[in-house]
């Protein structure tokens, strides 16, 4: 029983789990364009004060499409290609430690001066993506960002909705200010893209939500989280929507060092560490708070 749960894991995790526009706000260039994202991963390190955020996911389109993805974040982050390896490990790591299945619901106790609309600090195409790190101040500088950054590569289309406009007017207030703009092209063909890992700084652990409430349909997000500590206070989407997979598992700094040098660099210090699953299911249009916590 034991084993048939635990591969079950790796299975939902590493092939794939259903869901839509599941991390940031998709915006295809082709307004006819139905976009699929039926496999999402994501790893959040977190030690307090900086996050590494490892994103990947399995796309596709009902038509050939460009695809603007926006992702908000709370700083100025770096970002790199990341390593699929790195979910297959954790999880291997989480099924050799798990001596029984158990399951649990929730989550765990756990001015008036112009500025410039936009500054690019980061561009690299790294495999299928196309990204650009932006400073933006207010939505109409978002909005014109946009349309001067797709116009630079050959796009002449208007398709920033009003709603995506207020959504993010209201991130900016909240003073999110830095965008991370990736631009992939679609087919019918569903393909895996490389993961990303985005390194910022944030005073509670975050993870991207209400960007996609522009988005419809239901989804189910999986999320490996690894802390020093487990986590009790959910001041933006509240702990019932957060489901805990199986018991928290304890690794050391030693196993962190094999799964990934840059999430040891963060978390090594620590001798022990926390590492778990959490799910998050719901329709779109409910995440109207991102997910925090600390």
């Amino acid at each position: 029983m034991v084993k048939i749960n635990t591969v079950t894991l790796i299975v939902c995790l590493v092939l794939g789990f259903s869901g839509v526009f599941a991390d940031r706000g998709m915006i295809p260039v082709n307004p006819n364009a139905r976009i699929f994202e039926p496999t999402q991963r994501a790893m959040i390190a977190w030690n307090g004060k900086e996050e590494i955020l490892l994103l990947s996911t399995d796309v596709s389109a009902s038509e050939s499409t460009m695809v603007l993805e926006v992702l908000p974040l709370p700083s100025e982050p770096k970002v790199k290609k990341g390593a699929l390896e790195t979910f297959q490990k954790a999880v291997a790591l989480i099924n050799s430690k798990l001596t029984k299945p158990k399951a649990l619901s929730r989550g765990e106790a756990e001015a008036a001066v112009k500025v410039p609309s936009g500054e690019v600090t980061f561009h690299k195409k790294i495999g299928a993506h196309d990204i650009s790190v932006t400073h933006l101040l207010n939505a109409k500088s978002f909005v014109d960002w946009v349309r001067d950054y797709l116009r630079s590569l050959g796009i002449d289309e208007e398709v920033i909705s009003g709603e995506m406009k207020k959504l993010i007017e209201k991130y900016i207030e909240n003073d999110f200010v830095w965008f991370v703009f990736d631009v992939i092209s679609l087919s019918e063909e569903t393909v895996t893209n490389e993961p990303i890992q985005y390194h910022f700084g944030t005073e509670r652990l975050f993870y991207p939500l209400e960007i996609t409430n522009t988005g419809e349909g239901d989804t189910s997000i999986e999320l490996l989280i690894l802390t020093p500590r487990l986590l009790s206070n959910f001041p933006g989407l509240p702990i019932t929507r957060v489901q805990l997979k199986h018991d928290p598992i304890t690794i050391t700094n030693n196993e962190l060092k094999m799964l990934n040098k840059d999430m040891y660099d963060l978390l090594g210090n620590v001798e022990r560490l926390k590492l778990r699953i959490w799910e998050i299911e719901g329709d779109l249009k409910s995440f109207n708070k991102d997910l925090l916590a600390y």
